[in-house]
Protein backbone atom coordinates (compact mmCIF):
# COMPACT_ATOMS: atom_id res chain seq x y z
CA UNK A 1 0.00 0.00 0.00
CA UNK A 2 2.79 2.44 0.85
CA UNK A 3 5.17 1.20 -1.84
CA UNK A 4 7.83 -0.43 0.34
CA UNK A 5 9.08 -3.98 -0.36
CA UNK A 6 7.49 -6.98 1.35
CA UNK A 7 8.53 -10.62 1.39
CA UNK A 8 5.72 -11.88 -0.85
CA UNK A 9 2.49 -10.85 -2.56
CA UNK A 10 -0.42 -10.34 -0.21
CA UNK A 11 1.66 -9.23 2.77
CA UNK A 12 1.67 -5.82 4.42
CA UNK A 13 4.49 -3.93 6.05
CA UNK A 14 4.03 -3.39 9.79
CA UNK A 15 3.03 0.25 9.37
CA UNK A 16 0.27 -0.48 6.82
CA UNK A 17 -0.96 -3.52 8.75
CA UNK A 18 -1.40 -1.35 11.83
CA UNK A 19 -3.68 1.06 9.97
CA UNK A 20 -6.43 -1.53 9.43
CA UNK A 21 -9.21 -2.05 11.94
CA UNK A 22 -8.97 -5.85 11.93
CA UNK A 23 -11.91 -7.68 13.50
CA UNK A 24 -11.01 -10.05 16.33
CA UNK A 25 -12.50 -11.30 19.59
CA UNK A 26 -14.78 -10.44 21.26
CA UNK A 27 -17.34 -10.70 18.48
CA UNK A 28 -20.81 -12.10 17.86
CA UNK A 29 -20.53 -15.88 17.58
CA UNK A 30 -23.01 -15.92 14.67
CA UNK A 31 -22.48 -12.84 12.50
CA UNK A 32 -19.01 -11.81 13.68
CA UNK A 33 -20.07 -8.30 14.69
CA UNK A 34 -17.22 -6.81 16.76
CA UNK A 35 -17.76 -5.84 20.38
CA UNK A 36 -15.65 -3.39 22.43
CA UNK A 37 -12.38 -5.07 23.38
CA UNK A 38 -12.87 -4.67 27.15
CA UNK A 39 -16.13 -6.64 27.29
CA UNK A 40 -16.24 -10.21 28.62
CA UNK A 41 -19.41 -11.72 27.16
CA UNK A 42 -18.69 -15.41 27.65
CA UNK A 43 -17.78 -18.10 25.10
CA UNK A 44 -20.76 -17.61 22.72
CA UNK A 45 -21.84 -13.95 22.73
CA UNK A 46 -24.55 -12.72 20.37
CA UNK A 47 -25.34 -9.25 19.10
CA UNK A 48 -28.93 -7.98 19.51
CA UNK A 49 -29.77 -8.74 15.85
CA UNK A 50 -28.70 -12.39 16.07
CA UNK A 51 -30.23 -12.80 19.53
CA UNK A 52 -33.54 -11.71 17.99
CA UNK A 53 -33.14 -14.27 15.19
CA UNK A 54 -32.85 -11.60 12.47
CA UNK A 55 -29.36 -12.54 11.25
CA UNK A 56 -28.81 -12.46 7.48
CA UNK A 57 -26.83 -15.72 7.39
CA UNK A 58 -26.35 -18.80 9.55
CA UNK A 59 -22.72 -17.78 10.17
CA UNK A 60 -20.66 -14.82 8.97
CA UNK A 61 -17.19 -13.37 9.34
CA UNK A 62 -15.36 -10.32 7.98
CA UNK A 63 -11.66 -9.54 8.08
CA UNK A 64 -11.85 -5.84 8.92
CA UNK A 65 -14.10 -2.83 9.43
CA UNK A 66 -15.14 -0.75 6.42
CA UNK A 67 -13.39 2.61 6.87
CA UNK A 68 -11.09 4.92 4.94
CA UNK A 69 -8.19 2.45 5.08
CA UNK A 70 -10.02 -0.69 3.97
CA UNK A 71 -11.96 1.39 1.43
CA UNK A 72 -8.67 2.48 -0.16
CA UNK A 73 -8.02 -1.20 -0.96
CA UNK A 74 -11.52 -2.54 -1.60
CA UNK A 75 -12.85 0.12 -3.95
CA UNK A 76 -9.89 0.15 -6.38
CA UNK A 77 -9.95 -3.66 -6.40
CA UNK A 78 -13.68 -3.68 -7.12
CA UNK A 79 -13.99 -0.86 -9.63
CA UNK A 80 -10.55 0.02 -11.00
CA UNK A 81 -8.88 -3.34 -11.76
CA UNK A 82 -6.42 -2.98 -8.86
CA UNK A 83 -6.03 -6.77 -8.76
CA UNK A 84 -2.74 -6.48 -6.87
CA UNK A 85 -4.84 -6.31 -3.69
CA UNK A 86 -6.47 -9.71 -4.22
CA UNK A 87 -3.90 -11.72 -2.28
CA UNK A 88 -3.99 -9.35 0.70
CA UNK A 89 -7.77 -9.45 0.80
CA UNK A 90 -8.08 -13.22 0.29
CA UNK A 91 -5.45 -14.04 2.92
CA UNK A 92 -7.11 -11.85 5.52
CA UNK A 93 -10.48 -13.48 4.73
CA UNK A 94 -8.98 -16.95 5.11
CA UNK A 95 -7.66 -15.87 8.51
CA UNK A 96 -11.15 -14.66 9.45
CA UNK A 97 -12.44 -18.16 8.59
CA UNK A 98 -10.05 -19.94 10.95
CA UNK A 99 -12.93 -20.94 13.29
CA UNK A 100 -15.49 -21.59 10.55
CA UNK A 101 -17.77 -24.63 10.77
CA UNK A 102 -17.31 -27.10 7.88
CA UNK A 103 -18.78 -26.12 4.50
CA UNK A 104 -19.14 -27.95 1.18
CA UNK A 105 -19.16 -25.23 -1.47
CA UNK A 106 -17.58 -21.79 -1.92
CA UNK A 107 -19.86 -19.49 -3.91
CA UNK A 108 -18.94 -15.95 -4.96
CA UNK A 109 -21.82 -13.48 -5.09
CA UNK A 110 -22.77 -13.50 -8.78
CA UNK A 111 -22.79 -10.44 -11.02
CA UNK A 112 -25.33 -9.82 -13.74
CA UNK A 113 -24.09 -10.41 -17.29
CA UNK A 114 -24.29 -6.68 -18.01
CA UNK A 115 -22.16 -5.69 -15.03
CA UNK A 116 -19.68 -8.51 -15.62
CA UNK A 117 -19.25 -7.39 -19.24
CA UNK A 118 -18.77 -3.76 -18.18
CA UNK A 119 -16.32 -4.49 -15.34
CA UNK A 120 -14.52 -7.37 -17.03
CA UNK A 121 -14.28 -9.52 -13.90
CA UNK A 122 -16.24 -10.54 -10.82
CA UNK A 123 -14.26 -9.37 -7.80
CA UNK A 124 -16.01 -11.91 -5.56
CA UNK A 125 -14.88 -14.76 -7.83
CA UNK A 126 -11.26 -13.59 -7.63
CA UNK A 127 -11.49 -13.70 -3.83
CA UNK A 128 -13.39 -16.99 -3.70
CA UNK A 129 -10.87 -18.96 -5.77
CA UNK A 130 -7.96 -18.87 -3.25
CA UNK A 131 -10.40 -19.45 -0.39
CA UNK A 132 -11.78 -22.59 -2.06
CA UNK A 133 -8.26 -23.76 -2.80
CA UNK A 134 -7.13 -23.21 0.80
CA UNK A 135 -10.04 -25.21 2.25
CA UNK A 136 -9.94 -27.79 -0.55
CA UNK A 137 -13.63 -27.46 -1.43
CA UNK A 138 -15.40 -26.94 -4.75
CA UNK A 139 -16.22 -23.48 -6.06
CA UNK A 140 -19.62 -22.96 -7.67
CA UNK A 141 -20.05 -20.02 -10.04
CA UNK A 142 -23.05 -21.22 -12.05
CA UNK A 143 -25.81 -22.48 -9.78
CA UNK A 144 -27.16 -19.01 -8.95
CA UNK A 145 -27.90 -16.39 -11.60
CA UNK A 146 -28.41 -12.67 -11.07
CA UNK A 147 -30.76 -10.35 -12.93
CA UNK A 148 -29.50 -6.87 -13.72
CA UNK A 149 -30.59 -4.07 -11.40
CA UNK A 150 -29.37 -0.54 -10.76
CA UNK A 151 -26.23 -0.18 -8.64
CA UNK A 152 -26.94 -0.17 -4.89
CA UNK A 153 -24.28 2.41 -4.04
CA UNK A 154 -25.54 5.40 -2.00
CA UNK A 155 -28.92 3.76 -1.38
CA UNK A 156 -30.53 3.61 2.05
CA UNK A 157 -30.94 0.40 4.05
CA UNK A 158 -34.56 0.01 2.92
CA UNK A 159 -33.76 0.87 -0.69
CA UNK A 160 -31.02 -1.79 -0.75
CA UNK A 161 -33.41 -4.48 0.47
CA UNK A 162 -36.09 -3.40 -2.02
CA UNK A 163 -33.59 -3.26 -4.89
CA UNK A 164 -32.17 -6.75 -4.27
CA UNK A 165 -35.50 -8.52 -3.80
CA UNK A 166 -36.05 -11.16 -6.51
CA UNK A 167 -32.72 -10.50 -8.23
CA UNK A 168 -31.29 -14.02 -7.68
CA UNK A 169 -32.59 -17.38 -8.87
CA UNK A 170 -31.15 -20.86 -8.47
CA UNK A 171 -30.48 -22.31 -11.93
CA UNK A 172 -29.23 -25.68 -10.69
CA UNK A 173 -30.93 -26.77 -7.43
CA UNK A 174 -29.30 -30.21 -7.51
CA UNK A 175 -25.89 -28.66 -6.84
CA UNK A 176 -26.98 -26.85 -3.69
CA UNK A 177 -29.55 -29.22 -2.20
CA UNK A 178 -28.38 -30.53 1.17
CA UNK A 179 -25.13 -28.54 1.02
CA UNK A 180 -23.57 -25.99 3.35
CA UNK A 181 -22.50 -23.03 1.24
CA UNK A 182 -19.95 -20.29 1.99
CA UNK A 183 -20.83 -17.10 0.11
CA UNK A 184 -17.92 -14.76 -0.66
CA UNK A 185 -18.14 -11.00 -1.23
CA UNK A 186 -15.87 -8.00 -0.90
CA UNK A 187 -17.93 -5.88 1.50
CA UNK A 188 -21.06 -6.18 3.63
CA UNK A 189 -23.06 -2.99 4.02
CA UNK A 190 -26.73 -3.56 4.88
CA UNK A 191 -26.63 -7.37 4.53
CA UNK A 192 -29.39 -7.25 1.88
CA UNK A 193 -27.43 -9.28 -0.68
CA UNK A 194 -26.62 -12.04 1.80
CA UNK A 195 -30.19 -12.16 3.11
CA UNK A 196 -31.63 -12.54 -0.40
CA UNK A 197 -29.12 -15.23 -1.35
CA UNK A 198 -29.85 -17.14 1.83
CA UNK A 199 -33.58 -17.02 1.07
CA UNK A 200 -33.30 -18.44 -2.45
CA UNK A 201 -30.66 -21.03 -1.53
CA UNK A 202 -32.62 -22.30 1.46
CA UNK A 203 -35.73 -22.50 -0.73
CA UNK A 204 -33.70 -24.63 -3.17
CA UNK A 205 -32.81 -27.04 -0.34
CA UNK A 206 -29.41 -25.83 0.92
CA UNK A 207 -28.66 -26.96 4.48
CA UNK A 208 -26.91 -23.82 5.77
CA UNK A 209 -25.55 -20.57 4.34
CA UNK A 210 -22.35 -18.99 5.67
CA UNK A 211 -20.59 -15.86 4.47
CA UNK A 212 -17.24 -14.09 4.47
CA UNK A 213 -16.24 -10.60 3.34
CA UNK A 214 -13.07 -8.56 3.37
CA UNK A 215 -14.72 -5.66 5.20
CA UNK A 216 -18.07 -4.75 6.70
CA UNK A 217 -19.87 -1.63 7.79
CA UNK A 218 -19.95 -1.41 11.60
CA UNK A 219 -22.29 0.93 13.44
CA UNK A 220 -22.82 1.33 17.14
CA UNK A 221 -25.23 -1.27 18.52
Amino acid sequence: MCGCDVAENGQLCAECWGKFNWIGHPLCSICGYPFPADLDLGPHPMCPVCAAGKNELDWLRSACVYDDVSKSVMLPFKHASALKYRDLMAKSMINALRDAPPFDIVMPVPLSCQRLFKRGYNQATLLARPIARHFNVAMDVGSVKRRHRADMGHKTYRQRHDNIRGVFHVANPNRVRGRTILIVDDVMTSGATFAELRKVLKKAGARAIYGVTFCRVVKAI
